[in-house]
């Protein structure tokens, strides 16, 4: 089936019976492949749904289609109690990249995580100061708030207030459904001022009452029984090669951190959240467990109780970290003619930015084996103990503050050398001052150049962490060994200008095709004469 992508609609846009005809196809076929790129309202039910929603399929007359959850609602839908459009991976894709749709684009990643951005705390928001929230959204964009309502209106049909609305409740919806957390608990962490304004708003947009939502599965565990927290349920589009994604976390795990079990396709770890990125008085840890649940396309989180309050931003970290949310339609219409065999392979992401750029700097000209052993004795040394269920997670990676207190000494009695000596202190320093932020919100450009100022971290570390904690999807190390034998160009004599010229064909998912040369090698497609668009540079050597 050709589905065409979701993309951006206006305020009354035209329709468009093709896209209609394959979205009700995606429907019949409860095609996993289009979850998130679109919803469906049933005019008889007053519901919206998932493609991939196991009720029996509406008439086709009774069918509108919506690129956003948000849309539906604003049209008077109702979300489906039985697929849940809150669990679907987000997805907005773009046919036209104009300044306007960038501003749009930058605005809903912004509203979807507003710890991001110099804003009040998640659990710190009202629905009083929702205008006001818009308004420093728009002054964070540059832009004025007129200027942000109209665009975003005309890009999607929504105002950003609706938007917003429809986030918060989607995240309360969800934390009802899948945990025991208080609906104190639920509303606060949901961006709620009160129990009262949550339940006018739940009341008034979905008739129900936040309670009738629990689920007998949410009550505590029995005695005597290990307590591993809720279970929440993030989906994803096929295909994705878990074993893959697994087996990257495993070679770099830091044992105490990290648990990889491949056999039950689960990873485990420790996290730890700044007050800073929470809106706390103090910073939040705690652990938790994802368990990929192949045949249903779902990740099973569970977390710990510690974690409550932050849930919706564990479970954007967790998503990112997974790369849950990519959209493998659109990235191998691009890379599949060249990596055929890398159709479910997903750009590993972090769930700690600063974490992640410690390991990138630990990394630098070694094997994989080798940082890992760097790495394993720093948190030993500088991590802090913690209580999990499970004894092979004990231990947090060590803070910002505490790698930029760290001397030569303590890292160099670690068989860190003083050149990377340098650069973590450095890296720590800026991060726990607040100059440096990194996080999948950040902008690129300023992120990459600024890490680059720093002393001992180049391209290729910038690029690295540009790939896995910014999540840039266009990402490209140059510099990376690896890279040059997988594509063929080690001989050559600036292989790193080999490597930037073949992967222009591979835009704007060169990260992803970075994942693939790694795993597979060199490209299937290979530069001839009769195809001058990849470039000869990338010949076997």
């Amino acid at each position: 089936m050709n589905l065409p992508a979701a993309t951006a609609t206006t305020t009354a846009p035209a329709p468009d019976i093709a896209a209609d005809e394959g979205r009700y196809l995606a429907v019949l076929a409860r095609d996993a492949r289009f979850d998130g790129r679109f919803f469906t309202g049933v005019t008889s039910t007053g519901i919206y749904c998932r493609p991939v929603c196991a009720v029996r399929a509406p008439r086709r007359e009774n069918c509108r289609f919506f690129a956003l959850a948000a849309q539906a609602e604003s049209a008077g839908f109702r979300p489906c109690l039985r697929c849940r459009p809150e669990l679907a991976p987000q997805a907005l894709v773009w046919s036209v990249q104009d300044a306007s749709s960038i501003l749009v684009q930058q605005a809903v990643r912004l509203l979807d995580a507003p710890d991001l951005w110099p804003t009040a705390a998640p659990s710190q928001t009202t629905q009083a100061d929702s205008g006001a929230t818009v308004a420093r959204l728009a002054e964070r964009l540059g832009v004025s708030d007129r200027h942000l309502r109209r665009i975003f209106e005309a890009a999607l049909g929504v105002s950003p207030l609706q938007y917003l609305q429809t986030r918060r409740l989607l995240t309360a919806k969800q934390l009802l459904t899948d945990t025991r957390m208080p609906v104190t608990q639920v509303a606060l962490a949901s961006g709620f001022a009160s129990v009262r304004r949550f339940n006018a708003a739940f009341a008034g947009h979905y008739g129900l009452n936040p309670t009738q939502l629990r689920r007998s599965g949410t009550a505590p565990p029995k005695a005597g029984a290990p307590d591993t927290g809720n279970t929440l349920r993030l989906a994803w589009r096929p295909p994705f090669d878990v074993p893959a994604l697994l087996a990257f976390f495993e070679r770099r795990q830091f044992h105490g951190v990290e648990w990889v079990l491949p056999p039950e396709a689960t990873l485990r770890r420790t996290v730890r959240l700044p007050a800073a990125c929470t809106g706390m008085a103090t910073e939040t840890t705690g652990w938790f467990s994802a368990r990929f649940d192949v045949a249903r396309h779902q990740v099973l989180l569970q977390t710990s109780d510690s974690l409550y309050p932050v849930l919706p931003l564990v479970i954007r970290r967790v998503r990112a970290m997974l790369d849950l949310d990519a959209d493998p339609a659109a990235v191998n219409a691009v890379l599949h003619p060249h990596f055929p065999g890398g159709d479910g392979l997903r750009v590993p992401g972090a769930f700690d930015g600063f974490e992640l750029a410690v390991r990138a700097v630990l990394g630098q000209q070694i094997t994989v084996a080798a940082a890992r052993t760097l790495g394993q004795r720093l948190v030993e040394r500088l991590g802090e103990p913690i209580e999990t269920p499970w004894p092979e997670l004990h231990r947090l990676f060590p803070t910002a503050a505490t790698l930029a207190a760290a001397g030569g000494d303590t890292l160099g009695q670690l068989g860190i050398v003083r050149q990377r000596q340098a650069a973590i202190v450095a890296l720590a320093r800026a991060v726990d001052s607040g100059d440096l932020a990194l996080h999948a919100g950040a902008d690129v450009a300023t992120t990459t150049a600024a890490l680059c100022a720093l002393p001992g971290i180049g391209d290729w570390t910038a690029q690295y962490i540009a790939m896995r904690v910014l999540r840039w999807p266009d990402a490209f190390p140059a510099g990376d060994v690896a890279l040059h034998k997988a594509l063929g160009v080690q001989g050559q004599k600036n292989p790193a200008r080999a490597a930037t010229a073949a992967s222009e064909a591979w835009r704007p998912w060169r990260s992803y095709a970075v994942l693939r040369a790694w795993a597979a090698g060199a490209p299937a497609a290979l530069p001839t004469a009769a195809n001058p668009a990849a470039p000869d540079l990338l010949s076997k050597q």
